[in-house]
């Protein structure tokens, strides 16, 4: 065996070279592993002893794509698409013997061998996608003359991998191995050595590009059933422009059309933004200044105190987990819409194909309910999750201390009030965390796991591993009103309302944050989650329009009616109650009313919480800017082509970031404007968010 690399060894076995890759843990296409499969397959072909060329994997996975950590740097040869050409020209028949995953660059890899031979259990998949890329090493035009058009679409502009089975189906994968792979395949490349002639490449089959050409209305309609889910993102529209390349040119200039169209993503903001996320959203889990030697708690049992639709949600995470859950409710009708509403979601989840009846059965006999606190006395967590309420909360919680069993984590699911206050009443704050769940819980994948100041490392610790147990993603936060989501929400909201006293039409506000990206605007946000959330009716103020639609019953969605009037089907339509009633607030306060730019209310509502994402890492509050941008994208609906707040104001440029919060403070006379002292700092030292 000869190493050609230190990621690549050479080694001929029945006649046939056998380049077997080992960089863990994906074997991604790293230098090492370009160079080696550039060289092994050069001295396949220059060795008479060798009449086929096998490309095997160690460890668990085929190649599983590009290594993104080079991506930032400057790419060092041999660049990859040389790699491929030398694979596309080989005269000597290559097999790719596949097992775990062949994602992106690997399966770009794969589609230039000869033949691909795989597990069972082996997944094919273009995600590029998802970093805000296309496949750009030929994926785009070798795949459609595989598969075929429609299919490759629906790989292409969702990221979404098949399985080994339908790839088989497909055309693919020519031969499925039940046994050894690198035996069944060996076995392969030796009969394709001794059969002599010409074999098989991609790129000359243009066969199942056919019906495309034949109808052409096929990219039409994808891009009309992706225009919802899409909307704003530049590379899923690139990716249908590289397959009609594919259908409607030769496969050489297919391939310049996709080297064109990669390069405008790869240097474009977008696709920055993405690749950016990818990296954050890994980081987030680390803790830094946590002892490794730190051990989790076991988590087998968990208590929920509540069973309406944050409890229930929550509860559901658990179950998914294969980890039994008992909820404890007030009275046993509240109980038994508790759990009516757990065994519904599931149920509709099974009607749509995603779940199992029997899976159905095993979850919702996980969760169990209960009127006794007492009954989470074996519990290794528990969850308080009622209203937001400290006395309420503080109440349960002193009722907790005195029925848990020792080590037990006591959790609140508060998503703004004092988890110290909260953990006070216990003679054991080290024990106590927070746990914000976003809403829906069972869906929303952020997680906050708030650390009080007495809160130990092996809560915290548990805590995180518990948040991947259950599919979610966590960043780590420190306590202040509204901890890091909802503290910059607030004043995102704050301003929003100013700007429609201000006299800038509501609609106008939501739909242009709409049309930065986010799923809906301030006011649609407000009457989905519903104005009386935190509404306050003998104390209501007269002068927040907020107050003043609630003294109406106008709470939002649930009611028909809240910022806006709802239809049946809860579509929204402007509401002149709501216009009027904006008017006459401004005029009881004095406020001067005109128009406002798209631009200015961009401004307004953005640079706000960029500003406060500024002073909650001034104060420590969040761990890096990074987590503040996942938790925007995960549990806000920030649009992850533009990264999370602190990455779009590093897109900017923090020196325009701080003149315009300056000239608004200036031009408002109001501190709301003042810039953060972190922010002025970096500017100063012309340094960015890191």
């Amino acid at each position: 065996m000869v190493a050609l690399t230190t990621m690549v060894d050479y080694n001929v076995e029945q006649g046939v070279a056998v380049l077997t890759l080992n960089n863990p843990p994906v074997n991604a296409l790293s230098q090492g592993v370009r160079q080696g499969l550039k060289e092994g397959v050069e001295k396949a072909l220059a060795d008479d002893s060798a009449s086929a060329i096998l490309i095997y994997c160690e460890g668990r996975t085929f190649i599983a794509g590009a290594d993104i950590s080079e991506f930032s740097s400057k790419p060092m040869g041999p660049d990859f698409h040389a790699v491929l050409s030398t694979m596309d020209a080989s005269a000597k028949p290559i097999v790719a013997a596949i097992h775990g995953t062949a994602l992106g660059g690997g399966l770009e890899t794969a589609l230039c061998c000869n033949y691909r031979v795989a597990v069972p259990s082996a997944k094919f998949g273009l995600p590029e996608v998802n970093l805000g890329l296309l496949p750009g090493a030929g994926g785009t035009q070798r795949l459609p003359r595989v598969v075929g058009v429609e299919k490759t679409l629906a790989m292409v502009t969702t990221g979404v991998p098949i399985g080994a089975a339908e790839a088989f189906e497909l055309g693919l994968v020519d031969q499925l191995v039940e046994g050894d792979l690198r035996t069944e395949a060996l076995a392969f490349a030796v009969a394709k050595g001794a059969q002599g002639g010409s074999h098989p490449r991609v790129r000359d089959n243009d066969a199942k590009l056919q019906s495309a050409k034949e109808n052409p209305e096929i990219f039409a309609a994808t891009r009309k059933m992706l225009a919802r889910k899409t909307r704003g993102f530049l590379a899923p529209e690139y990716n249908i422009r590289c397959i009609e390349a594919a259908v409607n040119q030769p496969f050489d200039e297919g391939m310049k059309t996709e080297a064109k169209l990669f390069g405008e993503l790869m240097t474009g903001p977008q696709s920055q933004a993405q690749q950016y996320f990818f990296f954050s959203e890994r980081q987030a889990a680390k803790v830094p200044g946590l002892d490794k030697a730190t051990e989790e708690l076991p988590i087998t049992k968990v208590g929920v105190i509540g069973g309406g639709l944050m409890g229930g949600g929550i509860s559901m995470n658990f179950a998914n987990a294969g980890i039994p859950v008992t909820i404890v409710e007030t009275n046993q009708p509240a109980l038994d819409r508790g759990l009516g509403t757990i065994r519904k979601n599931y149920e509709n989840t099974a009607r749509k194909g995603r779940l199992t009846a029997e899976a159905v059965e095993q979850r919702c006999g996980l969760v169990t309910g209960t009127l006794d606190m007492a009954d989470l006395a074996d519990c290794d967590l528990i969850i308080e999750a009622v209203f937001e309420n400290m006395a309420v909360k503080k109440e349960i919680f002193t009722r907790l201390d005195g029925i848990a069993k020792p080590g037990a984590i006591l959790a609140s699911n508060t998503s703004a009030l004092d988890l110290n206050e909260i953990a006070s009443v216990t003679s054991r704050p080290e024990s106590v965390i927070g746990l914000h769940f976003f809403s829906p819980a069972n869906v929303m994948k952020l997680l906050e796991v708030v650390r009080g100041e007495k809160t130990s490392d092996a809560v915290i610790k548990t805590g995180m591993a518990l948040a991947k147990r259950i599919k979610k993603v966590a960043i780590l936060v420190g306590v202040c009103p509204g901890f890091v989501g909802n503290r910059i929400l607030f004043a995102r909201q704050f301003e929003a309302a100013r700007l429609a006293l201000e006299g800038a039409p509501y609609e106008q506000v939501d739909k242009v944050l709409f049309d930065f990206g986010f799923p809906m605007g301030a006011f649609q946000m407000g009457d989905l989650a519903g104005l009386d959330l935190g509404w306050d009716k003998d104390n209501s103020n007269p002068m927040d329009v907020k107050d003043r639609l609630c003294d109406l019953g106008r709470y939002g969605q649930k009611t028909g009616a809240g910022f806006y009037d709802y239809d049946d089907k809860r579509m929204a339509t402007p509401s002149a109650i709501t216009t009027d009633m904006f008017a006459e607030v401004a005029g009881s306060l004095g406020v001067e009313r005109g128009e406002i730019s798209d631009e200015e209310i961009l401004d307004r509502c953005i640079l706000p919480m960029i500003n406060e994402g500024a002073k909650i890492l001034e104060e420590g509050i969040a761990v890096r800017a990074s987590d503040i941008d996942v938790c925007y994208v995960y549990g806000y609906g920030w649009p992850v082509y533009r990264g999370g707040p602190m990455h779009y104001a590093n897109s900017m440029g923090l020196d325009k970031v701080l003149e315009k919060l300056r000239h608004y403070q200036t031009v408002s006379g109001d501190d709301f404007w003042a810039p953060s002292a972190l922010l002025v700092s970096l500017v100063e030292k012309g340094e960015r968010f890191k």
